[in-house]
């Protein structure tokens, strides 16, 4: 699954580029996705240094897709928005991240079906023990 990952990465990597985003300005911009957050706390969540957390989101804001909001109880706290064309961003990234690889292609449809089973299974799971799948646990 990594190999397959590493290989398929350019596909995502062009996505960001072609929006002159890094990883890290994803990781950010999705983060941001449901609901606006103080800095701080952006910055727990990407487990960075505050004043990472401030360097990406001032790229976001130079890149139109989030902006800065004082806080409604505490004017000294920072929330970060999406504006709406990193709404539109994160929709079309996520469009263009569940395109299927081409590599797909050589697979069945039952077998498509099965990964897609095995992989929902894997999404609810913190860790898996496969010390106790061996011995029948």
């Amino acid at each position: 699954m990594f190999d397959f990952l590493i290989k398929s990465n350019p596909q995502r990597m062009q996505s960001l580029q072609k929006r002159g985003l890094t990883p890290n300005d994803s990781r950010a911009l999705f983060a941001l996705e449901k609901e606006g957050k103080p800095i701080g706390v952006l910055a727990r969540e990407l487990a960075c240094d505050p004043s990472n957390a401030t360097w990406l989101v001032d790229r976001l804001e130079r890149a139109g897709l989030a902006e800065r909001r004082s806080g409604e109880q505490d004017r000294r706290i920072k929330f970060v928005m999406l504006t709406t064309n990193g709404k539109k961003a994160i929709d079309e990234l996520l469009r263009e991240y569940h395109r299927p690889p081409t590599e797909f292609s050589r697979l069945s449809v039952q077998e498509v079906r099965d990964m897609c089973e095995i992989l929902k299974k894997l999404h609810g799971l913190e860790r898996v023990d496969l010390s106790q799948k061996r011995k029948g646990k």
